[in-house]
């Protein structure tokens, strides 16, 4: 089965490294050069993309996520089965799929009709990610999903927790996205705006995936295009 990972952080980033570690070291890592994380769905069409082969399996795409799934699905593996985008240094909950790179790369599979799971883990600041941590529970939520229908043009956005070391295990829970907007604050000085808007602090409704995430439980949401 030929597995595609690639992300909106960077292939240099340690959630890509989490994520192929919870694969078994398997798949093609098909990745942004530099980060580009609320990039969205933006695709590069007007100036040609540089790929880096780094190895058989491994390869750095100077444009966005969208365009790594591109890439890799109709030049690098045309026999691709399954993209997965992460592991996000950030949620990517709610409304947030909108903005997402990491989401907008397994959108860009879906739209191709193949299957895929965005994969990001909330940060609790001042808090630090614990990757090895991160690595586990996506092994356990892939080995979860393997086996789920999944209908065409739908795809698996993944939210992990960001959880005290004393904490109990998060569990898996299906849940709606929340449709609920993200905050808008800004700071102006004169005529410059500097978005501040809290995260942790967003509105949410009860069971939607803001709210399991935030609960200290893992959020899969189905999404269809």
């Amino acid at each position: 089965m030929t597995i595609i990972l690639t992300n909106d952080d960077g292939i240099d980033a340690p959630g890509i490294r989490a994520l192929s570690k919870a694969l078994g070291g398997e798949g093609i890592i098909v990745a942004p050069k530099e980060p580009h994380s609320g990039c969205g769905h933006r695709v590069t069409t007007h100036k040609p993309i540089h790929l880096d082969k780094r190895s058989l399996t491994e390869y750095a795409v100077d444009g966005t996520p969208a365009d790594c799934t591109r890439i890799a699905v109709k030049h690098i593996n045309k026999e691709t089965k399954w993209v997965l985008s992460g592991i996000n240094a950030g949620g990517n909950l709610g409304v947030d799929v909108y903005i997402s790179g990491t989401v907008a790369a397994v959108r860009e599979a879906a739209m191709h009709g193949i299957p895929g799971i965005a994969i990001s883990h909330w940060i609790k600041r001042p808090s630090k990610i614990n990757w090895e941590l991160a690595s586990k529970w996506t092994e356990k939520v892939l080995d979860f999903l393997w086996d789920k229908t999944l209908e065409t043009g739908s795809f698996w956005n993944v939210n992990l927790p960001h959880l005290e070391t004393d904490s109990p295990e998060p569990k898996i829970i299906f849940c709606e996205g929340s449709t609920h907007p993200l905050p808008v604050n800004y700071r102006v000085e004169g005529d410059l705006f500097y978005y501040h808007g809290e995260y942790a602090k967003r509105e949410h409704s009860k069971g939607t995936d803001i709210d399991v995430c935030f609960s200290g439980n893992i959020a899969v949401t189905l999404i269809k295009l």
